[in-house]
């Protein structure tokens, strides 16, 4: 409510004289009363609290020059990661680990979404490291997923500023070379050929990657039939500044979201050929959660 400005004039009228013969004495006038002003000072209004972000996924889907349908998922607000050990890969070779193959008690009532994770450990595309314990050993040049032991995560080039001096690294991800760098995608991504063995031996298969843009959000990108190239510029239109490829294959690429955190799980890729509940009820491959 708007605070009101009252000002009270005191003000005293002249008095006038009383006509008279001109024996009698001039009239004398009483001198004006003072003026007074009385000025009540408006409060002033409480500045309003902001109100947080709350956390949320975005999805949209882009369409590439090939006819290829790129899934988009924007992670924002306070959210935080975590890296899930799969039932067989890693399995054993993750030790003792609290993250195992599902997402169980309360972690279940603040989950916002959760995606594949990468390449089987043989394949020798990247190290893994989860919760401390190192199943396979993190690679200088190798593009990483890395998490801290508060949950925070993000994107980069293990040993180029990844990761930063006296960061608490709780879990790293790895795989392959960088997809996109500089906010463009790589040369190599160019050559899908380098990319991971596909099913059928083809350049159109089932593939997804991870990305981070200027303001730390990360970004799924997740296609049932793109190229690497796809995903590389469906990341880098989306304002990706660095990203990774992630598992390929029809079997493996999956991404479940949620409205709100605890909400209900729905599949979020077109034609994706995992339910929605399963990572809810155990997957054999390592995956990644978004908590708010």
């Amino acid at each position: 409510m708007m605070s009101r400005l009252w000002i009270v004039l005191a003000t005293a009228g002249t008095l006038a004289a009383c006509s008279s013969p001109a024996t009698t004495a001039p009239a004398r006038t009483s001198a004006p009363a003072t003026t007074r002003a009385t000025v009540t000072t408006p409060s002033p209004s409480p500045t309003p609290t902001p109100t947080p972000p709350a956390p949320r996924v975005t999805l949209s889907t882009m369409r590439m020059k090939d006819g290829s349908r790129v899934t988009v998922a924007v992670f924002s607000g306070p959210v935080t990661f975590v890296l899930h050990d799969g039932s067989e890969d890693p399995g054993l070779a993750a030790g003792r680990v609290k993250a195992g193959p599902a997402v169980r008690g309360a972690e279940r009532t603040r989950l916002l979404a959760a995606f594949n994770g990468g390449f089987k450990l043989s394949t020798g595309a990247g190290g893994y490291e989860q919760e401390g314990h190192v199943a396979a050993a993190l690679r200088r040049g190798i593009a990483s997923l890395v998490i801290d032991r508060s949950g925070r995560a993000r994107v980069g080039v293990w040993g180029h500023g990844v990761p930063a001096r006296g960061e608490a690294v709780c879990s790293v991800r790895q795989n392959l070379t960088p997809l996109v760098l500089n906010g463009k995608p790589t040369p190599a991504a160019a050559d899908w050929s380098v990319w991971g063995a596909t099913l059928g031996g083809g350049e159109f298969v089932a593939r997804s990657a991870l990305g981070q843009n200027a303001n730390g959000d990360l970004e799924y990108a997740a296609s049932m039939s793109a190229s690497p190239a796809d995903l590389a510029v469906a990341l880098a239109r989306a304002g990706a500044r660095v990203a990774m490829e992630l598992d390929i294959n029809p079997e493996w690429v999956q991404l479940d979201v949620a409205r709100r955190p605890g909400g209900p799980l729905r599949a979020a890729i077109g034609g994706q050929a995992r339910p929605a509940n399963q990572f809810l009820e155990g997957w054999a491959r390592d995956f990644v959660t978004v908590l708010g």
